[in-house]
This record gives structure tokens, C-alpha cells and sequence, in this order.
């Protein structure tokens, strides 16, 4: 059972590609057939979520020979629970979801403690950042069990032969 959708790991992966990819200027980007192959994901698909993240006010997009995608805020600014939210809001029991009368006011117990859950995955999501994730991805900083070996994921290159960097993503 997944508990987040494709389209909120499609989301998540593409905001930490380009917060990795933007410059000390702020204006890096990247078009959508290149982020698509970075973090290996249909591009049909990750063009509406992109186009989510714009709406959302997480991502710019400019058109035109040099246009593509970039991260609209610091990466310390956007939490990962903002990211999710804005492609597949994460929803709540405030009261019961089956709408029965004898329940009209509460919640039974079955639904307090999957709130309570969800609650918790929402706190953790709001607590944590797309920049907190690239100092965790950084390749000096060891990760989690050094006896794990680690999923490669080539990078990527648009058609001039540019290479696209997606170290970040290897670990998402």
C-alpha cells in the first residue's frame, strides 16, 4: 500500500532536481523532456505536474528558447508537505467519512487514530524542507547504512549533450 501517489513523488522528485540544478544566480532551468529523463518519469505526465507547481507558486516556468523550470523560493522555504499539497492535497477525518447520522459529530475511534496518523505524516512533512534534503543527499555527508550499496541513476543529457546532474534524486 502506498501511502503517497506517483504524482506527489513525481512532484517531490522534480522540485529537488531543480533546487539541485539552480545556479548561485537563481536562473537556472530546465525544460521538461530534460527533467523527465533525469528522474526517469513520463513526460506527458510531469508536464501537468509541473504545471501544478507553477499554480502552487513553487515553481516559475518561462517559454522561449531559453525557458524551462526553476524553483520560485530558496529551497529552505519550500517544505516537502507544500509540494505534496500542491498535486494531491492530503486529506483529513475531522468527521466521519462513512456520513451517518449517529455520527454526525464525532469521529469513531477508527477514524481519531488514522487522523492521528495522518496528522503525524503531515508534521513530519511540514517539518522538513527541500533544502534539508539536499544536505542529506549532499556526497560528503555519509547516508544511512554504509553497508547498503546505493541505487545509481545515470544522468541524463538534453539533445545538445548538456549533461543533467541527478545525484539528489538517487536516494529519494
Amino acid at each position: 500500500m502506498a501511502i503517497f501517489s506517483r504524482t506527489a513523488e513525481y512532484a517531490l522528485r522534480a522540485v529537488l532536481l531543480l533546487a539541485e540544478q539552480t545556479g548561485p544566480d537563481g536562473q537556472a532551468s530546465l525544460t521538461t523532456p530534460q527533467i523527465a529523463r533525469a528522474i526517469r518519469v513520463p513526460g506527458g505526465y510531469l508536464a501537468k505536474v509541473l504545471g501544478q507547481l507553477v499554480r502552487a507558486g513553487l515553481l516559475r516556468s518561462r517559454r522561449g528558447l531559453h525557458g524551462g523550470f526553476a524553483i520560485a523560493q530558496a529551497p529552505a522555504d519550500i517544505r516537502l508537505l507544500d509540494v505534496i499539497n500542491a498535486v494531491e492535497p492530503i486529506h483529513r477525518f475531522h468527521l466521519c467519512p462513512l456520513e451517518l447520522p449517529t455520527h454526525a459529530w464525532t469521529r469513531r475511534p477508527l477514524h481519531r487514530r488514522l487522523d492521528d496518523a495522518i496528522a503525524a505524516i503531515e508534521k513530519a512533512l511540514a517539518d522538513s524542507t527541500i533544502a534539508d534534503l539536499l544536505a542529506d543527499a549532499s556526497p560528503n555527508r555519509p547516508r544511512g547504512d554504509a553497508t547498503r550499496p546505493r541505487r545509481q541513476v545515470a544522468a541524463a543529457a538534453d539533445d545538445d549533450g548538456v549533461g543533467v546532474s541527478s545525484h539528489v534524486i538517487q536516494d529519494l
